[in-house]
Order: structure tokens, then C-alpha cells, then sequence
């Protein structure tokens, strides 16, 4: 389901899955900034337009109008329109309402007026979406709503050359694809004045012990995000200054997957993240604390860091300890209408049914019942379906946008347990809010689980990590 910032999308679930029907945009008016030479084109198949932004007032980039035509090129595959400009004066409250999201490329120093940041800045608070890359921080100093946005500001770089950069959100479209080895590219590789962890959601960091001239302590995003900046989307990324980038299948695909994110067209959780631990990285090392409970297992591919349903009825749970306030976060997609789930609080058991009777699952089925569906505490309370509808990247079937057969987006869950209280949050949407009231239950101490449903269904899981709370006060459900 897609959300488009404050503008309506409409969600229609079919048996197969839910489909994706966007608002069409009307016409192109014309509209200063925006010349027949512009590149623009028809609306995308959800009415997703994006305007390509690249004036420059320092120094410019000689990669600029490659970037500009790998944009319009990712446009055409990823269904959504593609105007580009120069000229500020596109910068008007009418002309943005236009776009899903505005693409400052490899802009440098002061680009826009007063007039034309104040409507800027409402179109993101109105929930329009900025795409920053590259030079994108070396832009706007003197603007304190654009540093926030953006993230970071560039500080300094040393010559270009070869690095690694390794994924830190694989749920993300424009990480996704990385798995777990580091990308080794060559660019320009920016240091930044400040770190935008606190704020952001880090999607890639440099390996800075891979080339030379990195000044950021160790600690250097190079990719980030964020949710909600004061109602509007945020997505950077360092690279692309090369004019070789564009024409790099990989980072197309990164540049891309910000894009639809930016759009709305696919959901991800851009909260920042501090403060957890991994208990499965991807790699079989890691497999070393769970244990199977029944029939069937999981596939590992440890290239793409994943762990994939096999065979009949059962579920691997972490053994090694016991949780009690805790947050749980992990990603998962599936193929088609297929069901699984995750368990929390049951005690240790090699019998995947003491979970069932003794803990609960957070299900993942989209086209269930509503006490049985996606976000639902497994028969007891089912998620707020409008708001999971809205954050939900559906499953792939042959009706779905995007190749036939295909695995589908990732979605991550955040499972959060404090006392009796249960949060579920997808793709960082609370959906659903359960307080246990069983006395033959508990969700003060237990072990975690994925299960595996069945041999009909594929689901995938990745990237599970686990950060412990604070303990509620005894008798607290909330």
C-alpha cells in the first residue's frame, strides 16, 4: 500500500494480495523553471511525479546531466515521471504540489531565495519528499530547516578511489539489495560536519579502513533516511559524483530505491536505530543460538543474509536466553498468500506448539481474517487495519507491480514488550496496541521465534536484532 504524504491512496485486497491504485496527477501546466526541454512526461502508473533539481552556485558537477538521465531512465522503470530543472523559480507553493518528491542534484551553495525556501519548506511540512544526492550536502549553510533535512553537511573529501561500503538496513529499497558483503565501488567520498545517526536512519556507512582520508572516527553514514522530517520524507546519499556511477547497475538500484521510497511506493522504517544487538546477522555463526522446534527448517543463504521456510510445520527459536522488556526488530517478506508468524514469550520447548498455548504470534498473513492477519496478535486482536494497510508492502503475485513471481519488498517489524503491554510497529507504524490479561500467560519473560508454517508457504527472514528496555514495574501492563 502506498502513502503518499498527507494525500490519499486507496488500498483494494484482493485473494491474491493487496494492490497497489494511486491518485493520477492532472496534466502538466506550465510552470516557470519547466521548459519543453525539461523532460517531461506522463504521470506514473500511481500519478508519482518527481522533479530534478540541479542549479548549482559553487562548484558543478560535470556529472550532472548523466545523473539526470539516470534519473528520467529509473523513472520509466519504476512508473513514476521525471521533470528536471534549473531554474529556482520552479520553486513556487503551485508547482510543488505537483511532485511526490523533489531531487536536489549535486546542488552546491545558495540555490534558493527566501520566497522560494519558504515554499520549499512547506511543501516538505505538507508532506512532499526531498532526495538529496551527493552534492546535495554542499548546499544551503545559511538554512537551518535544509540541514535538518539533508542530514549532514559536507565537510571535506579526499581523492577518488576505491572503498567499501556495507548495508546497515536490509529491509530498505535502497539497501536491500547490498546482502551481507561489503559494495565495493569507486567515488568521491564525503566527510561530513556532523553525524546524522541520531536523527536518521543509517542505511549505509563507509568501511573507512578501506581507503584513505575518512575523518569521521569510524562511525561514517554514507546513506540515511528519515520518516517524519516535520511531516515531509528525507532520503541522501553520498555517492554520485562520478559520471561512471549512473551507468553502475548497483548504484542505480540504490539511487532507485530511494526514489520509490521517496514516491511512496514502497514502505521502510527511517526511525533512527541505536542501542541494539544482533542475534542473527545472516551469517551461519549466528545460527549458533537457535534451535529447531518440529518438523521443517529454514534455508540459509548466507550471501544474501537470509533464512527461508522449508517443509512441513515447526519453528526455530532463540535457546540462549530468555527476554523481558524488550524491543525486537527484524525484516521479513514473503511470496504470495503465504503465512508465518513471529512468537514471543513461551518457554523453552522442543514442541512448536508450546508457543501456540503458552506465548503469542504476531502474524504475517495479509489477506486473512483481521484477528488472523498481518499485525494481529494471532487470535486474540487484530491490528488497526487502516494504518496497516498504509504501511504494509504487499506480497508479490502475477497482479502486482514489478516482475511476475518475484519475492516482494521487505517489511520490518518492531515488536515491542514492556510488562503485559505488546506494540507491533510495521515498516515504524504502531498497528496494534495488546495488553495481556491471561493469568495462564505472560509476556514478562519468554523466548522469541519465526515460524514456519507450512510446506506451501515461502517467507523470508533477515536482519533480527534484539535491544533491552528498561523493566516495567510489576503489576504495570503498560
Amino acid at each position: 500500500m502506498r502513502a503518499r504524504h498527507g494525500r490519499a491512496r486507496l488500498l483494494t485486497v484482493t485473494a491474491a494480495a493487496a494492490l497497489l491504485i494511486g491518485c493520477v496527477s492532472g496534466p502538466a501546466a506550465s510552470e516557470p523553471g519547466l521548459s519543453p526541454e525539461s523532460g517531461a512526461g506522463a504521470a506514473g502508473e500511481g500519478g508519482e511525479r518527481v522533479l530534478v533539481f540541479s542549479k548549482t552556485a559553487g562548484f558543478r558537477h560535470d556529472s550532472i546531466p548523466a545523473g539526470v538521465a539516470a534519473i528520467r531512465e529509473l523513472g520509466a522503470e519504476g512508473g513514476f515521471a521525471v521533470d528536471a530543472t534549473e531554474d529556482a523559480a520552479a520553486f513556487t507553493a503551485k508547482n510543488l504540489r505537483r511532485y511526490d518528491a523533489v531531487v536536489w542534484l549535486s546542488t552546491t551553495g545558495d540555490v534558493l531565495d527566501t520566497a522560494q525556501q519558504r515554499a520549499f519548506e512547506g511543501y516538505i511540512r505538507g508532506g512532499g519528499a526531498y532526495v538529496g544526492v551527493h552534492a546535495a550536502a554542499d548546499t544551503e549553510y545559511d538554512w537551518p530547516f535544509y540541514a535538518g533535512l539533508a542530514g549532514a553537511y559536507f565537510q571535506s573529501h579526499p581523492a577518488i578511489q576505491r572503498a567499501k561500503v556495507h548495508a546497515e538496513d536490509h529491509a530498505h529499497p535502497a539497501t536491500s539489495h547490498l546482502g551481507t558483503g561489503a559494495w565495493e565501488r569507486t567515488d568521491e567520498w564525503y566527510n561530513y560536519r556532523s553525524n546524522p545517526r541520531a536523527r536518521a536512519r543509517v542505511l549505509a556507512s563507509l568501511d573507512e579502513s578501506s581507503y584513505a582520508g575518512g575523518t569521521m572516527s569510524g562511525d561514517h553514514p554514507i546513506a540515511w533516511c528519515q520518516s517524519d522530517y516535520q511531516g515531509g520524507r528525507s532520503f541522501y546519499t553520498g555517492g554520485g559524483h562520478t559520471k561512471e556511477s549512473y551507468a553502475e547497475p548497483a548504484f542505480r538500484r540504490h539511487l532507485l530505491g530511494g526514489l520509490r521510497w521517496a514516491v511512496g511506493a514502497v514502505q521502510a522504517d527511517c526511525r533512527p536505530e541505536k542501542g541494539y544487538t544482533s542475534v542473527f546477522d545472516g551469517t551461519a555463526a549466528s545460527l549458533s543460538g537457535w534451535k529447531q522446534a518440529g518438523p521443517g527448517s529454514f534455508a540459509l543463504d548466507d550471501n544474501h543474509g537470509t533464512l527461508t521456510t522449508v517443509g512441513g510445520m515447526g519453528m526455530l527459536w532463540y535457546e540462549r536466553r530468555q527476554l523481558g522488556a524488550y524491543s525486537l526488530k527484524l525484516d521479513w517478506r514473503m511470496r504470495g498468500d503465504d503465512n508465518s508468524g513471529i512468537f514471543v514469550g513461551f518457554p523453552a520447548s522442543d514442541d512448536p506448539w508450546s508457543a501456540v498455548d503458552n506465548g503469542y504470534e504476531i502474524q504475517i498473513d495479509a489477506t486473512d481474517v483481521p484477528e488472523k492477519t498481518t499485525g494481529s496478535v494471532y487470535g486474540f486482536k487484530s491490528a488497526d487495519l487502516k494504518k496497516r494497510d498504509r504501511a504494509l508492502n504487499p506480497p508479490s503475485s502475477p497482479d502486482s507491480p514489478g516482475s511476475p513471481g518475484s519475492p516482494g519488498e521487505w517489511n520490518t517489524y518492531e515488536i515491542r514488550v514492556e510488562g503485559e503491554r505488546l506494540r507491533v510497529y510495521l515498516n515504524g507504524v504502531k498497528i496494534n496496541d495488546f495488553t495481556n490479561t491471561d493469568p495462564a500467560r505472560s509476556l514478562r519473560q519468554g523466548h522469541i521465534g519465526i515460524q514456519n508454517h507450512g510446506d506451501a508457504d515461502e517467507v523470508s527472514f533477515r536482519n533480527i536484532r534484539v535491544k533491552e528496555l528498561p523493566a516495567a514495574r510489576p503489576g504495570a501492563g503498560h
